[in-house]
């Protein structure tokens, strides 16, 4: 059987995709929810075609999730950059019209004929690893919300006293000399006590996390800790982000891509 390409415009809720020849000959289109249900059936619909490529638009962006769900059932997966399926849509006749079913068949387009299209690997530790430096990052933005509640409300409680840096042990040391007696110095106290409280968990968290992804990258045998300045939630940002390291054509187009190439 020929080889066909299926480009995929992914959303959130949805996913267009056309099944295109070598010839870039449509043979299918179809529109389907990316649930269970949604999913199984774009699979079903494609079934019929052994030799495909799924050409994913956006895989590290929007398509993450959809690109991420077939690379785990052993499905042949593709990245086409939007830029390129932009340009392919501006540039086909009849097609310059951004709409979902024209967006799929630019990314089919592209994956017909561009053949170094990067192909992506489905790794279960990089994917974990990903997972935790994620969580870690929103954990460490809601430290800095609680951080600057506890510091409003200190603020509230004991006028003209400025700490930049202030610690849950000293925050927990100033709240002790307050003794509020009326309705709203109370209130405002125990909520202070509160977001302390909060703040408390969340560091926890955050040094459980720092600890956890340590271990995961000495695991992987990545020597990136051992650059000054490189700690752990460094390492497994930058092991995360890159993925699959021979995507990269040489050391320069690395360099290019992290934006540490010398100007």
């Amino acid at each position: 059987m020929a080889r066909v390409f299926i480009g995929v415009d992914p959303h959130k809720l949805s996913a267009t995709i056309e099944v295109v020849d070598e010839r870039e000959t449509v043979l299918a289109t179809g529109r389907f929810a990316t649930d269970r249900a949604g999913y199984a059936a774009m699979r079903k619909h494609v079934g019929g075609y052994r030799d495909r490529t799924w050409a994913v638009e956006g895989s590290n962006g929007a398509g993450r999730p959809l690109a991420q769900r077939l690379l785990a059932d052993g499905e042949h997966v593709v990245d086409v950059p939007a830029k390129l399926s932009a340009r392919a849509r501006a540039l086909d006749t009849g097609y310059n019209r951004k709409t979902d079913p024209h967006d799929a068949h630019a990314v089919a387009v592209v994956a017909v004929r561009t053949p170094g299209l990067r192909v992506l690997a489905y790794d279960v530790q990089l994917e974990a690893l990903r997972l935790l430096v994620d969580r870690r990052a929103e954990l460490s933005r809601s430290r800095i919300q609680s951080v600057n509640r506890v510091r409003r409300l200190l603020s509230e409680l004991v006028p003209g006293q400025r700490k930049k840096n202030i610690t849950t042990g000293q925050a927990k040391t100033i709240l002790a000399t307050v003794k509020p007696r009326d309705v709203a110095g109370k209130t405002r106290r125990r909520l202070a006590a509160e977001q302390i409280a909060e703040l408390v968990a969340i560091e926890k968290k955050v040094k459980a996390l720092t600890r956890e992804l340590k271990e995961m990258v000495l695991a992987t045998g990545s020597t990136l800790m051992e650059l000054p300045g490189v700690g752990p939630v460094v390492a497994a940002r930058t092991l995360a982000d890159t993925g699959d390291v021979t995507r990269f054509a040489d050391r320069n187009k690395y360099a290019s891509w992290t934006g540490t190439a010398p100007i």
